[in-house]
Order: structure tokens, then sequence, then C-alpha cells
């Protein structure tokens, strides 16, 4: 992209107001309000206003460095872990905001899970005690109700018939896709209420996403799931919601179908007909 292309675009997005859903979104889950982040004195994300729905997929999608990330670290204070990182305004699970005066972070990311770009299995750790971690963590100590979460989970992330005579082999003796999955359970275990997905499939191969895409599809009954991802086909098929960020701004957002087949920004349709990004 050009500097004058990129100038340009910049004067559209601030020119343009931002779409949003053409109906009033059921029961959100988490609410971003005015929404800042910061490295340093680089100013990533900008009055970011979302509402993300309970029970539903929404993606977040936009070009490299556009600040998709960031986002999705937002909803449960990753972003504070960096060191110079700052944020403001609001973020609201249920109806606290997570970053008021007394709100403890650690509880936040137990109840907003995160499941990384690369799979990260504990290296030095079992298929079992990979899913066993945070409660273990957390203080369970009743074997029988570790065994409990532990099939469950892998059943929840599509993996114990896989697994299940393997339990105390390595997790990275699984498979790439089977390394996800198994960190899905991980996040799962300890029945966290929302799950954050930073562009899961990325490392995959077809068949690898295509079990991932259908376990997203299946998680979103119990759980909120916010995804981003450089895939637009991806958002199209497992996506309720899409936002669409460009330059740390919310261009569009709205129902997945209708912001792909109509968008309303004109941003919006050049990014996702490939004009640029």
């Amino acid at each position: 992209m050009t500097l004058d292309l990129e100038m340009e675009e910049k004067q559209t997005v601030s020119s343009e107001q931002v779409t949003g859903p053409d109906r009033k979104m059921e029961r959100p889950k988490v609410r971003t309000e005015a929404l800042n982040a910061w490295y340093g004195t680089n100013h990533v994300l900008k009055n970011l206003s979302l509402d993300m729905s309970e029970h539903a997929i929404t993606a977040i999608i936009g070009p490299s460095g556009c600040g998709k990330s960031t986002f999705i670290r937002c909803l449960n204070r990753m972003h504070e872990l960096v060191p110079h990182a700052k944020t403001s305004g609001k973020v609201i699970l249920d109806n606290t905001d997570i970053y008021s005066r007394g709100i403890d972070a650690v509880s936040i990311r137990r109840k907003v899970g995160m499941v990384f770009q690369k799979p990260n299995p504990f290296p030095t750790m079992s298929v079992y005690d990979n899913v066993a971690a945070g409660l273990k963590l957390n203080g369970m100590k009743n074997l029988e109700k570790l065994d409990r979460a532990v099939k469950r989970s892998l059943e929840q992330a599509a993996l114990w018939d896989e697994v299940r005579n393997s339990l105390f082999k390595s997790g990275m003796s699984l498979s790439g896709g089977q390394q996800q999955r198994l960190c899905i359970a991980r996040a799962l275990a300890v029945e966290p209420e929302v799950i954050l997905m930073d562009e899961p499939c990325s490392a995959l191969d077809p068949i690898a996403t295509a079990k991932i895409e259908g376990l997203m599809t299946n998680l979103k009954e119990q759980y909120t799931v916010v995804i981003v991802t450089h895939n637009m086909q991806q958002a199209a098929r497992v996506a309720d919601y899409t936002a669409f960020l460009y330059l740390g701004e919310l261009i569009e957002y709205g129902e997945t179908t209708q912001l792909f087949e109509n968008p309303k920004n004109e941003l919006t349709e050049r990014y996702i007909t490939g004009k640029f990004g």
C-alpha cells in the first residue's frame, strides 16, 4: 500500500460513522466502551465500542497491524502484562468493568480463557497434566474430580476419542491440530465463560482447520467465543457477527452475512474483496 493511499483510507475512516448491527444485539456478554490501548507511545486501539453477544461467535478481521490481537488481549487483561502497555475506557463482562479498581486480573483470566495462534502444550507435561494444570493451580486435589474434569474438557474439545488411550504420553507427541485442541481443552478445564482465540487455525492444515471450526460452532452453545482471523472465508463460515478493524479503529460491525454480502462502508468492501490488505 502506498503512503498516499493509506492516508486517503485513514481520512475515510475518520470522516465516516462506524456502522453496527441492524438490530439490537441480544444479551451482550462482553462490551467495550471507548476502549483505547497503547504500547508505550504507540496508540494501537482508538475508541473501540463493541458488543459481543452471549452464545455467539464474533470474528475480528482486518489487515496485519490493525490491532486485532491487542483487542482480544484487552478482553482478559493480558495486554497489561506487556511492559509499558496501557489502556483506557471500559471492558464490561456481564455488568462488571474488568478494569475497575479492586478487580483481580487472575480471576478475570479464569473467566475469559485464551487460545493462542500456535499450539503451546506444556512440553514437559502429559496430555492429562496439560488439561489438569489450571485446575491444580486453582487448588483442586481430588483425583476423581480431576479425572472427570479432564475427560469432560477433552470431550468438549473433540479430542477424547483420539487420546483416551494415551493420556499419559507427552502433549508434544500429538499432531499440530490435536495440540491445538489440547490447548482448547486446557482453557475449557477451568470452566471459563468466554473463549478468546487468536488465529487458532493459522498453523494448521485444512483437515485440522475444519475440526477446529466445527469445535467453535459447538462451543458457542455453552460459551461466548471471540476469534481473530486473517481468513475471511473462515469468518464467513463460523462467525455470527464480524467486526472489521483498520488502523486501530472499528470501521464496521454487523451480522456476518450482512457485512460480507452487503457492506455499508466502502473501506470494508475494498478489504473483503481483496483490493488491499
